[in-house]
């Protein structure tokens, strides 16, 4: 059963399981089958949902915004995104500008059909715009009312601390950080997670089920599955390539006994193992049917003794990513390439 949990050191809690519409709504998905999901979400108690301007760009939030028309405002809580390039993607189009921060908010609510977000995400950080330009554009959105709170993606532990100690001096609360993790990609553990906790920040996390690796889905010598991520040409083949390997696919095959004793998937066990962790406050699944949703909400209620959770380490141990450089390493060095003129 989903819970509800707060969000950061805030007052606003979240259901512990994420309806995202990243790679799906608006261009794997069709709308029917999309609003079939949504509406299978609200019915198991998700009452969060997370998306970005970036996905489709825009059509992801306009999908989800006509998914949700109907349902009373105050009874749920929607995310999204600023950062990526988008629009007509000019020169002006990018990064975390007060320009450009000022414009996507606005153009965010109007695709959803909603005075506010309840949290508004930097999606990755800007190194060419100062850090005080940023964060007194977020303190204005916050102040017009327009998002209740604010959250960064992907920002390293040192960022983090800066997003933290500017928004105290402005007034407003940074309440949470949304990392890639799961139990092949840990990178958050050494410092994000840590300085998460001094600053007062939760992780809401994506990809917890490492692109769909960690489920059942993929097999040695096997061809890949007609219409999975993997074999998407639109960005989910990109994404998921890293965890292809013979070796992560034979370490994730030898979790199914682990996840036969607790009577689960595969898949719920990376859900469950994600909520089991210290400093997530929930994690975000995607689906294209009704059918994932009902069986991702049963992770909710799964708690992994403490001897299964080392025992699935001792499984993975040779497979684990860990470095936390990596959140540095990955993450945009300059703005995206844009449109001149």
């Amino acid at each position: 059963m989903v819970d509800y949990v707060f969000l950061g050191d805030s007052g606003l809690k979240v259901s512990n399981l994420i309806f995202g519409n990243w790679l799906t709504h608006g261009s794997q998905v069709e709308e029917e089958a999309a609003t079939a999901s949504v509406h299978a979400a609200l019915d198991a108690g998700i009452t969060t949902f997370d998306t970005a301007d970036v996905y489709a760009n825009g059509v992801a939030e306009e999908v989800l915004g006509r998914a949700l028309a109907g349902v009373d405002r105050g009874d749920l809580e929607i995310l999204t995104k600023v950062y990526w390039p988008t629009g007509k993607k000019r020169h002006n189009d990018s990064g975390l500008s007060r320009k450009h921060i000022m414009q996507s908010i606005d153009r965010s609510l109007k695709r959803l059909g909603t005075d506010y977000v309840d949290v508004y995400q930097a999606h990755r950080y800007d190194v060419e715009t100062p850090i005080e330009e940023t964060m007194q554009a977020f303190a204005d959105v916050v102040r017009a009312g327009k998002a209740l709170y604010i959250g960064v993606s992907e920002w390293t532990a040192e960022q983090i601390k800066y997003a933290h100690d500017f928004s105290k001096e402005l007034g407003f609360q940074v309440v949470s950080n949304q990392p890639q993790y799961n139990m092949l990609y840990r990178v958050i553990e050494p410092e994000v997670v840590p300085m998460s906790e001094r600053c007062g920040l939760s992780q809401i996390v994506f990809s917890p089920m490492a692109q769909g690796v960690l489920s059942d889905k993929y097999e040695i010598g096997k061809p890949l599955p007609a219409g999975s991520r993997a074999t998407d040409e639109k960005g989910g083949a990109r994404t998921i390539q890293r965890y292809l390997s013979d070796e992560i696919l034979q370490a994730v095959a030898d979790l199914k006994p682990i996840a036969d004793e607790l009577g689960i998937t595969r898949a719920q066990l990376a859900l469950a193992w994600v909520l089991q962790n210290d400093n997530v406050a929930a994690a975000i699944i995607g689906a294209s049917r009704p059918e994932q949703v009902n069986e991702n909400v049963k992770a909710a209620d799964v708690v992994i003794p403490a001897e299964l959770m080392a025992r699935i380490d001792d499984v993975l141990f040779d497979v684990i990513i860990d470095d936390p450089s990596l959140t540095w390493e990955n993450a945009p060095h300059e703005r995206p390439e844009i449109r001149l003129g």
